[in-house]
């Protein structure tokens, strides 16, 4: 799969864009900026096991929704390896773990930030998460609460959203056989009555019953759903009719169909490779999206270097492989589809860049679109919605 792709310059700031025409009875709109949308990018500042951290912090990039072109805005808030963001509801806040290990500090750390009109960023709040390693962030369907993964210490928190944006924790959920759980993602049910927890460490989905007044998990009746050893359910996504889980489990590479049972329940209907059968050397699953029309899945594998596409049967769920499309880097981590889903992103860690993507509307297939575009160590790719 190794291909030639040309590369963009690194750009340090932001580029402003005007409207121009020549028809004079529409100058008051040809004058007026064309509106982007931001990407804000998280990112590994310092060098771990497994990443040579070079960036700053998060990144703000603007991208143009007529042609997918990204600009590079700079630096919005410099801490320690910010490996995953995520934005609010309504679009007011971010939201980014500091994703610390044992040697770094006390624990790790989740932050919040005001999002300013032009896009920049101010901290409001610096909590603990509990554990070491924060790897995920994900908000109930009201906004109103934060789930936070520690992928040590097998520990999910729970931070409430006050109207001003910061956070204040109401519950710290330690995950059965805590010594061997590796807490990756949270997954709120549709109707937010329901948590599911991927435990990579364990290969397992957890199931909790979410409390929407006071954002707390307890037990669920029906507590899990056992993968086979050695799977390592990394991350989840949700069909649009909230009646099937995906997973992507990184260590065995695959992606497994669950049925949402009533009373929020799972049941595995199928797994299927996330790799092509001719690739026989190392890989590790990462990221999952459902396309914006709930027709397609794709999946990122690092060590493929690759985005696996499925379709998806409406009815049972169950999916099919489309396509296997390279990125134009190595290790691509997480990937973000634009808001109205006519452009796909992912992000390249080990080689700082960004491939861009469009996507076919009714096959669901992706097409490179050059240049290549280069930012330092890009982890996790999230639009301010």
């Amino acid at each position: 799969m190794a291909l030639k792709f040309t590369k963009i310059a690194k750009i340090t700031a932001c580029s402003v864009f005007i409207l121009i025409s020549s028809n004079t009875s529409a100058q008051s709109e040809a004058n007026a900026d064309k509106e982007m949308n931001k990407i804000y990018v998280g990112t590994y500042t310092k060098e771990e096991g497994h990443v040579d951290g070079k960036a700053e912090g998060i990144y703000l990039l603007h991208q143009d929704p007529d042609n997918g072109s990204l600009t590079n805005c700079g630096t919005q808030a410099k801490i320690i390896n910010p490996s995953f963001v995520k934005t609010g509801r309504q679009g007011k806040f971010l939201f980014a773990v500091s994703e610390l290990g044992p040697g770094d500090d006390k624990s790790g750390y989740v932050y919040s930030y005001q999002i300013q009109e032009n896009g920049n960023l101010k901290e409001i709040s610096k909590l603990s998460t509990g554990g070491y390693a924060p790897c995920h962030i994900a908000l109930d369907r009201s906004g109103k609460f934060v789930f936070v993964s520690n992928y040590m210490g097998g520990v999910v928190a729970t931070y409430k959203v006050k109207s001003d944006g910061v956070l204040e924790k109401v519950n710290e959920l330690k995950l059965p056989e805590a010594e061997t759980a590796h807490a990756h993602t949270v997954k709120i049910s549709g109707d937010n009555r329901t948590a599911y927890v991927a435990d990579l460490g364990n290969d397992r989905l957890l199931v909790y019953e979410f409390d929407v007044a006071s954002g707390t998990l307890s037990k669920h009746e029906n507590s899990q759903v056992q993968l086979p050893k050695g799977a390592g359910p990394r991350h989840l996504s949700l069909s649009r009719n909230g009646n099937f889980v995906y997973s992507m489990n990184e260590l065995n590479s695959t992606v497994t169909t669950y049925k949402v049972l009533k009373g929020g329940a799972l049941e595995i209907v199928q797994t299927l490779s996330s790799l092509p059968e001719s690739y026989l050397d190392k890989n590790s699953g990462a990221d999952i999206h459902i396309g914006k029309d709930g027709k397609f899945l794709y999946a990122s594998n690092r060590g493929h270097n690759s985005i696996a596409i499925f379709s998806i049967d409406q009815v049972n769920g169950k999916l099919k492989n489309v396509d296997f499309v390279p990125v134009a880097g190595k290790t691509p981590r997480n990937f973000a589809i634009s808001p109205f889903g006519k452009y796909l992103y992912a992000a390249s860690q080990d080689t700082g860049n960004i491939t861009t993507y469009t996507i076919n509307p009714e096959n669901g297939k992706l097409k490179i679109q050059e240049p290549i575009f280069e930012i330092k160590t890009p982890v996790c790719l999230e639009f301010q919605k």
